[in-house]
């Protein structure tokens, strides 16, 4: 694959031997070095036309002038030319241009190496996509002073307005007026739901005087009888009456006269509508949630935002897709068994309440919202057992991009590397600026062993990649965040990173293996960035791939760093909510009704079908608290560890008692314990008085042949009476 690598002027120290994957003295492989340019963008741009007559795609290492190879690239194809696809790296503000380069231009050279090595992967298999129609039906919500000037505005777009003004019953609004033409609807209420996404929004909206405006602004000829009327000047040309200042003398109603528009005493009604889009100027947004739905734009007073929202309106008309980000396993998924709730980590941590709980026939699973969804993979972080995943790209393909960067940062010599993850949307921006500071000095720059990763969000990625990542020779794991993220992933994101520590303490790994990264300007990244130190803990790298499953990737990872742990442990407590762990049974409660192993999504708890045994693999325990919370008897309770022996493969024995036999056939069908507890329960119920307690003592068959024949006995008596 054609790979063109530039120097921008001579502006960072590059190695074509190194960026080859030849060492600097030349031994270690036979491929040439990669040539440098020097003004790939300008004098030497012929280089790049001639690389794009192959049937390989082109790798080049610039960013800067994307637009420009992509316009000579678009030129070469109108001659005739079949030209290869072009990928685009950045190696310039990613480090080289840090001062660090200049320190340590091999470990630079390194990092760099790796980049393009990444960059030369295939791409990711191609995933389903959500599809959006918007026809530009736009609602515009808010009070009068703000909703008709940008009407009006709109109005003049090819988006269809409608407009929802939301002050009725409110003081004047300083000047605003409906358009002497209806040109459009012009509505009045008080918002009572909306919902929906780009395309499909349904808006209520309660009417009538009880809701604010005693003028029906549909039935409204716009004579303005009612205006000069009014002996209070409560009405103004937005034709909604100021209720704090009308004495209710109904003077405007006998001017409207045949109109009818005016009623001070019209019911309550609730009027839905749909639209495409919805441009929301009142103070507080209509949708609470962090991520609202695409095609709702918030905008409040701030003239400046409303005046780019209005640009990005007219944009949202038409057809659009996004990927459909996630993969949902329903099989293992651990919400909830026998009407009781389990995890609920996806649902609770979701910015876009895109995540609904759905019960059908007492098993608890998720539904998620495509349209809704807008692909951060916080949920797919947090699950415990990998029922829902993130696709957009997949964890195995994701993983391999970070073993290839770690394994050719390896071979160009580098060391103490940190992959750091951050966001495509709001990361680089401040990665890119630190690159410009650091080239004029004025910041230290991205260190040069800090591999820069970018991902779709922030929280798509987690623990069993980061503990995978130190496997594959990671120094440390870093994460990247702007302050943009939904502040429940912040607090997710630590959680994860906490369990991670313990982990790896707890085998005696020393240092600060996963960290987060604030960057909510440049100068604060900078200093965060200069402060991540090496720990140089030796780790023997692994040869595992990363799995499409979950939780076979974090088996992988934990197996790896036992087996190389530098303190041998033969169990590790974790955090509570760590996706690993026991269960601990109180055999004084425990009566073996075995609702636990019917409870469990992972099969970790199991019984026997010869005798009552509750037995259990904590290979397979995800900690999703369904057992605790189904028990009837209280008597388990989770135990967040990690074992570091090969006990944690091994099914054991929590509770086994001998079988209770039925008094009258002698067949086994519970257990003493559960049956006794039964007895208890029931002792004081008259239907079970007396002799009837014995059938509680007797297996399913044989009451119903007791009750038949108790039955039939009484019949005979009465028949002989």
């Amino acid at each position: 694959m054609p790979t063109l690598i530039c120097n921008c002027n001579d502006t960072m120290p590059l190695d074509g031997a190194a960026l080859s994957g030849k060492s600097p003295t030349g031994s270690s492989t036979t491929q040439p070095p990669t040539k440098v340019h020097r003004l790939l963008c300008r004098r030497e741009i012929g280089d790049f036309t001639a690389a794009l007559d192959g049937a390989d795609d082109v790798i080049v290492a610039c960013t800067q002038e994307r637009q420009l190879f992509t316009e000579v690239a678009a030129q070469t194809a109108a001659r005739g030319v079949v030209t290869a696809p072009v990928r685009f790296v950045n190696i310039r503000e990613t480090g080289g241009w840090s001062q660090g380069a200049r320190r340590d231009p091999k470990t630079a050279n390194a990092k760099i190496a790796a980049l393009l090595a990444a960059a030369a992967l295939p791409d990711p298999e191609p995933v389903p996509v959500v599809d959006y129609r918007s026809g530009g039906n736009v609602l515009v919500l808010g009070p009068a002073a703000r909703a008709l000037p940008w009407a009006a505005k709109l109005a003049e777009s090819p988006l269809e307005v409608s407009v929802l003004l939301t002050d009725a019953g409110k003081p004047h609004s300083g000047g605003a007026a409906q358009p002497a033409e209806r040109a459009y609807p012009v509505y009045s209420g008080r918002l009572a739901g909306l919902n929906g996404w780009l395309g499909a929004f349904e808006a209520s909206w309660e009417t009538g005087a009880g809701r604010g405006n005693p003028i029906d602004l549909d039935l409204c000829t716009r004579c303005n009888a009612c205006i000069d009327a009014c002996p209070e000047g409560a009405i103004d040309f937005t034709y909604q009456i100021d209720l704090s200042r009308c004495d209710a003398n109904r003077a405007c109603v006998k001017a409207c006269g045949a109109a009818a528009a005016i009623d001070f005493d019209r019911p309550a009604a609730t009027v839905t509508e749909r639209f495409d889009l919805v441009f929301d100027l009142n103070d507080a947004p209509a949708f609470a949630m962090h991520a609202p739905p695409q095609g709702y734009l918030h905008a409040g007073a701030d003239a400046a935002r409303q005046q780019a929202l209005a640009l990005t309106l007219v944009q949202l008309v038409g057809e659009f897709e996004k990927p459909k980000f996630f993969q949902y396993k329903e099989s293992i998924c651990a919400h909830g068994r026998n009407q009781t709730t389990g995890c609920s980590a996806c649902i609770d941590i979701c910015s876009a309440e895109a995540i609904r709980s759905d019960w059908r026939d007492g098993k608890g699973r998720i539904e998620v919202a495509p349209n809704l969804c807008m692909g951060c993979g916080a949920c797919t972080t947090v699950c415990p057992t990998g029922a829902i995943s993130y696709a957009y790209p997949k964890p195995d393909y994701f993983g391999e991009r970070l073993r290839t960067l770690l394994s050719t940062y390896r071979a160009a010599g580098g060391r103490d590397a940190v992959l750091m993850l951050h966001g495509e949307e709001y990361g680089n921006a401040p990665i890119l600026a630190l690159g410009r500071a650091a080239r004029a000095g004025q910041a230290q720059g991205i260190p040069a062993n800090v591999i820069p990763v970018p991902v779709f969000h922030p929280a798509s990625v987690g623990l069993e990649l980061w503990l995978a990542a130190l496997c594959w020779g990671a120094d440390r794991v870093a994460v990247m965040l702007t302050g943009d993220e939904a502040p429940q992933y912040r607090a997710a994101l630590a959680e994860q990173m906490a369990v991670g520590q313990a982990i790896l303490e707890g085998l005696g790994y020393r240092g600060q293996f996963l960290s987060l990264v604030e960057a909510p300007d440049v100068p604060t990244l900078d200093v965060q960035l200069a402060a991540l130190r090496p720990n140089r803990a030796t780790v023997e790298v692994a040869g595992f791939r990363a799995a499409a499953a979950k939780r076979e990737t974090l088996g992988f990872a934990v197996d790896h760093l036992m087996r190389h742990a530098p303190v041998p442990a033969i169990s590790v407590p974790l955090p509570a909510g760590a996706p690993l762990g026991a269960v601990a049974v109180d055999t004084q409660r425990c009566t073996l009704c075995m609702a636990c192993v019917g409870a469990c999504p992972s099969q970790a708890l199991r019984d026997n079908a010869d005798r009552p045994v509750l037995a259990f693999l904590e290979r397979n325990c995800v900690q999703c608290g369904l057992c605790e919370s189904t028990c009837p008897e209280d008597a388990i309770s989770l135990v967040p560890r990690l074992v570091a022996t090969e006990e944690a493969r091994r099914v054991v024995t929590l509770n086994e008692t001998k079988p209770f036999h039925c008094i009258r056939c002698a067949k086994p069908f519970g257990t003493a314990q559960m049956v006794n507890a039964m007895l208890a329960r029931l002792a004081s119920h008259p239907a079970f008085a007396g002799a009837a307690a014995d059938r509680l003592r007797m297996c399913s068959d044989c009451r119903v042949v007791d009750m038949v024949e108790k039955d039939s006995g009484a019949a005979t008596g009465a028949t002989l009476q």
